[in-house]
């Protein structure tokens, strides 16, 4: 082999090793730098100034498609002199909290279905019975920190125009911003590359959606949807516009598909509650106003990758498993917990009993974990984290402190009117019967070949 054939034959091998190695699908689109357009002399300023004290988020805007399309610091923090949260920076009025008020004039149609959604309204929580336990039980140092950097805070500000420290950094989903609008567009669209693909992975959702009463990340994470989802991530097209489930990917869904994604027959859409039937928060489950269209609506996304019957039969058993709790635990447990109020034998809203926790814990942490295990296939949070702990907490905590305060004549009535007329309490307030014990007994000793005494 002549010296020309063997140079280009090391050029090959290299030019192939360097595919081999090259990053492929998303790993890709990251790499690539996007170019700025000319910005205004305000936003140069801006970049003059931040890019040597801040240069992590100007190195996210240069690379973010706000850039490639000039949108730059200014158009964004520009304020008017007469705007709430304006300030003087610099020889500038800006305003430091871009509100989805100022994201609106670029994005009317998200800001109008965002500020629609349940989403924007997560700051309530601030007149709710979960702020009662942070703001006094606890204390409002820990809401500061914990409660209102999920569901927003309101945002106050300084007499020199500065953020209150007290209730700013936030970027609470239903933050309540000083001009009068609801939410925070950056807490999906993690400023400042304002990126849709990652707002479009689960991890977005999951600063959130976690932990001991809402654990949609971790059941997630344990469904075929999430294990698909780590195995094929490189396949899903995150960055792609239009984004379409069927057609521009179909490796696995994200959180962001089901319930805001387009599909061949409906469009994006950033109210998140337009495809939800239940609402599963309040002790006992509620149908949604409009249920069966947002049923319909959901369903939708689910036949993109599903069978008709399997999304059927799907729904079928998450509506079985919420009816279960519904009326077996929850709607006696509520009852009998208003009987006690009316009597003054507990106070409506003072946790300054154990049943008041046993019974917050049972609806708010198991009984949610339960029914969100159904809707999201996750088996071990329907069962273990949920209907297990909900059964073994309803009778062996739950009734046996509603007794201790009721006492027993009066626990005794509760029974009765709550419980007896139910077939399935009756293992528990007439104890099983002999046949009952015998098909159990039967049971263990043809699986197990062991003998129950």
């Amino acid at each position: 082999m002549n010296r020309g054939r063997i140079v280009a034959a090391m050029l090959a091998l290299i030019a192939a090793g360097a595919l081999a190695f090259a990053p492929t699908g998303e790993a890709a689109k990251a790499k690539v730098k996007r170019s700025v357009v000319k910005v205004s002399k305000e936003g140069e300023a801006c970049i003059a100034c931040h890019e040597s004290q801040s240069p992590s988020f100007v190195k996210d805007w240069k690379e973010s498609r706000h850039a490639a399309k000039g949108v730059d610091c200014y158009t964004c923090h520009k304020a008017e002199p007469t705007d709430v949260d304006a300030k003087q920076h610099y020889g500038f009025t800006i305003a430091v909290l871009v509100t989805p008020k100022d994201c609106g004039k670029c994005h009317p149609k998200e800001v109008k279905e965002f500020t629609n959604s349940h989403h924007a309204k997560a700051g309530d929580i601030l007149n709710s019975l979960d702020n009662y336990l942070g703001e006094v039980v606890a204390g409002p140092e820990a809401v500061t920190v914990g409660c209102v950097q999920c569901h927003g805070s309101k945002v106050k500000l300084l007499k020199n125009g500065s953020l209150d420290p007290t209730t700013w950094p936030n970027t609470g989903i239903g933050r309540i911003n000083p001009d009068g609008s609801r939410g925070s567009c950056s807490a999906c669209h993690t400023r400042h590359s304002f990126s849709v693909a990652q707002a479009r992975q689960p991890e977005a959702c999951g600063k959130c959606h976690l932990g001991p009463d809402h654990p949609q990340m971790e059941i997630y994470q344990e469904s075929k949807h999430g294990i698909l989802y780590v195995a094929k991530k490189d396949q899903l097209n995150l960055s792609k516009r239009s984004w379409v489930v069927g057609k521009d990917y179909t490796a696995a869904p994200t959180c962001a598909t089901c319930h805001m994604g387009a599909t061949a027959d409906q469009p994006a859409t950033h109210d998140v509650g337009t495809r939800l039937s239940w609402s599963l928060r309040p002790p006992i489950s509620k149908k949604q106003e409009h249920a069966d269209q947002k049923r319909a609506a959901m369903k939708d996304v689910c036949d993109s990758c599903h069978s008709s019957p399997f999304v059927d039969n799907h729904f079928r058993q998450f509506d079985d498993l919420v009816n279960l709790y519904d009326t077996k635990f929850a709607a006696p447990a509520t009852n009998m917990m208003k009987e006690l109020v009316a009597r003054k034998l507990l106070k409506p809203v003072e946790f300054d009993k154990k049943l008041d926790w046993t019974y917050f814990e049972l609806w708010h942490h198991e009984g949610r974990r339960a029914r969100h295990g159904a809707a999201m296939s996750g088996p071990d949070y329907a069962w273990w984290h949920g209907m297990y702990d909900v059964s073994k907490n309803f009778y062996t905590e739950f009734l046996p402190e509603v007794k201790e305060v009721a006492g027993p004549t009066l626990y005794d009535e509760l029974v009765k009117k709550y419980l007896d007329s139910d077939p399935r309490h009756e293992w528990y307030t007439k104890g099983m019967s002999k046949d009952q014990l015998d098909r159990i007994k039967k049971y263990y000793q043809e699986r197990y070949g062991e003998k129950l005494q």
